[in-house]
């Protein structure tokens, strides 16, 4: 099995991430000639795209640094661009960025304005709770209080879906949802388990949370290119490599780390999807 294969290459998955991190020439795409390349990702995302002064951190910018070796970027000459969620299109189509790893969900309406590679991770909506919570599913949710970011569709799902009675608050970004989960105001926070998993993983929260571990919908991440793009092919072959080398699996347990989450067996690792 796959998933097998990935286990046993753990100690070459090591070996790949520091390769990644160090940047050099890749075999892939060898289209870096000197130049820079603009990714674009999350800023305020821990455990999948987040800043710290000059640091990036994050399971998307992982994967990207391995893509872009591959390609034949060192990681110096990457320019890491935030990528907000409403600014995606519009950043790819006016050139502002090459490629975008931002928790980036491949549908059909996006490939009508941009082009996809992936997918190379496959999320679904999920729930956080504190560690000794006995909710196991959205079902257990009847008169809870359950958290999601303003605007978000991923809470309103919950209530139209699985649990009338739920009570839901609405607060500006996750990591204020979880803040308040922690103070015991919060039963619940909701949306892709990945992003829930990367927040549980931060040193405040290490030990406090889990992701209840069963996923209600399926969210394809894609590496998001300009229309017409050339690098589809190549960005495949680099997310194909990073699986059954062991890197995938290595950058997937660094970032969710002591939140005991583990990705739906079924779905990940995915293989990427053919070019169109």
């Amino acid at each position: 099995m796959r998933k097998t294969r990935i286990a046993l290459a753990a100690a070459a998955a090591a070996t790949a991430l520091t390769l990644s991190a160090c940047g050099g020439g890749g075999t892939g795409g060898g289209d870096g000639d000197g130049d820079s390349i603009r990714i674009g990702i999350k800023f305020d995302q821990p455990g999948l795209g987040f800043k710290d002064g000059e640091n990036y951190t994050g399971f998307d910018v992982d994967v990207a640094k391995f893509v872009a070796q591959e390609l034949g970027y060192s990681e110096n000459q990457i320019e890491w661009v935030s990528a907000p969620s409403a600014n995606r299109e519009t950043m790819l189509q006016n050139n502002q960025v090459d490629m975008i790893f931002a928790t980036y969900s491949i549908t059909d309406s996006r490939k009508e304005v941009v082009d996809f590679a992936g997918p190379y991770f496959v999320a679904g909506q999920d729930l956080l709770v504190a560690n000794d919570s006995d909710i196991t599913g959205p079902e257990d949710l009847n008169e809870r209080n359950l958290c999601s970011v303003t605007g978000s569709t991923s809470a309103q799902k919950v209530k139209d879906t699985y649990a009338e009675g739920t009570n839901l608050q609405e607060l500006p970004g996750y990591a204020e949802c979880v803040t308040q989960m922690s103070g015991g105001t919060i039963d619940a926070v909701t949306t892709d388990d990945i992003i829930l998993a990367g927040l549980a993983a931060q040193p405040a929260y290490q030990g406090q949370f889990k992701v209840v571990g069963a996923p209600f919908s399926e969210e394809n991440y894609g590496v998001g290119l300009p229309k017409g793009s050339d690098r589809c092919e190549a960005i495949n072959e680099a997310i194909t490599k990073m699986i059954e080398d062991g890197a995938w699996e290595t950058a997937l347990q660094t970032n969710t780390e002591g939140t005991g989450y583990e990705p739906n067996a079924d779905t990940n690792p995915p293989t990427p999807a053919a070019c169109s």
